[in-house]
């Protein structure tokens, strides 16, 4: 699976490399460096973040599947008051 950005989220990430170079680390990068290194970022370690995130989702929605019956449940034939049913003596 290949994981692509918009060009809108490309930009940011691109400047948020740059950035984190320019503030961390002895030597600033240019725009194709920072370039480079997100699509290496992309493709290497993307699908590990990607699949992780679809098990978190796929545990959430297992666990609202199985709390429909306490959240959605309705009471049958509530019209009447239950009654306990009568011994025979």
């Amino acid at each position: 699976m290949e994981i692509e950005l918009n060009k809108p989220a490309q930009t940011d990430a691109v400047a948020s490399l740059k950035r984190y170079f320019e503030e961390n680390l002895s030597e600033p990068i240019g725009d194709l460096t920072a370039s480079l290194l997100l699509d290496f970022i992309l493709q290497e370690i993307g699908p590990a973040v990607y699949n992780l995130a679809i098990a978190d989702a796929q545990a959430r929605l297992q666990q609202r599947v199985a709390d429909l019956t306490s959240e959605l449940y309705a009471v049958e034939f509530p019209y009447w008051p239950r009654q306990q049913p009568r011994r025979r003596r």
